[in-house]
C-alpha cells in the first residue's frame, strides 16, 4: 500500500505568487495511482472537487468555515501571495484507492486555531489524517484515535514526533507517516524538491512524505 501525506499550503506555490495551482498539486500527487493521499490546508471549496481531480475516493473535514462563504473564492484567486487564504476556509481529506468507511471527525485543539483530526476504514484499516499546532497534546489526542492496525498521517508541526507503539517518525521533518499493526516496507521518506516542481514553479511549501505499507 503506497501512502503519501502532503499540506497543500491551499495550492500556493512557495515562495507565494498570485496564482494557485491546487488542481495540479492533486493531480501530481495522485497521477501514479498511491492507495492512501492525506491532505491538508485545502480550501473548503475543493472539496467537492477532489473526486474529478483525482480519480479516488474522498473523505472530507472542515476544519474552519470560510469567513466569506460565497465570495471567497473569487476575492483569493485576485492575489493569492497577498489575500489571507483563511478567507476560503480550511479542510483536510483523505483520498482512497478503495472505497472508505467515514469513522468521523475529532476536535484536538482549539487555543488558537480550530484543530482536527478525521478518520477512515479502509479494508480494515484505520487512517488518521490530522493537522495540528505543534503542541504534544494535541498530537497525543491524533494518535489515542488509532486501532490496532493503523496509519496516521499528517502535519504534527513537531519535528519528528515519536508514539510508543508506532513505526519511526520520519527524522527532522514536521510530516508524518507513523503505522501500527502493519509492516513498514520503506520509508517514510520525503519528496526531493524537484519532485514537487511544475512549469518551473514549487508546488507548496511542504514537502510530499511516502510510504510503503504492509
Amino acid at each position: 500500500m503506497l501512502v503519501r501525506t502532503w499540506n497543500l499550503f491551499h495550492g500556493r506555490t512557495s515562495p507565494p505568487g498570485r496564482r494557485a495551482f491546487l488542481r495540479q498539486t492533486i493531480e501530481l500527487v495522485t497521477g501514479d495511482g498511491p492507495d492512501v493521499v492525506c491532505l491538508q490546508e485545502l480550501p473548503v471549496w475543493a472539496l467537492r472537487h477532489l473526486e474529478c481531480w483525482s480519480g479516488m475516493h474522498a473523505t472530507g473535514a472542515v476544519a474552519r468555515r470560510p469567513r466569506l462563504p460565497f465570495a471567497a473564492r473569487p476575492v483569493t484567486a485576485l492575489h493569492h501571495g497577498r489575500i489571507r487564504a483563511a478567507l476560503t476556509g480550511e479542510a483536510d481529506a483523505i483520498l482512497t484507492r478503495a472505497p472508505a468507511r467515514d469513522l468521523g471527525v475529532h476536535v484536538v485543539g482549539q487555543s488558537g486555531l480550530r484543530r482536527i483530526a478525521h478518520a477512515v476504514d479502509v479494508e480494515g484499516v484505520t487512517v488518521v489524517n490530522f493537522h495540528i499546532d505543534g503542541d504534544r497534546a494535541q498530537f497525543d489526542r491524533v494518535v489515542a484515535l488509532a486501532r490496532e492496525r493503523s496509519i496516521v498521517a499528517g502535519d504534527a508541526n513537531l519535528l519528528a514526533p515519536a508514539a510508543d507503539g508506532f513505526s519511526p517518525p520520519l527524522a527532522g521533518s514536521i510530516d508524518q507517516i507513523l503505522v501500527r499493526g502493519l509492516t513498514l516496507r520503506d520509508g517514510p521518506t520525503a519528496w526531493p524538491l524537484e519532485r514537487r516542481i511544475v512549469g518551473g514553479r514549487v508546488l507548496s511549501d511542504h514537502a510530499p512524505v511516502e510510504a510503503v505499507v504492509e
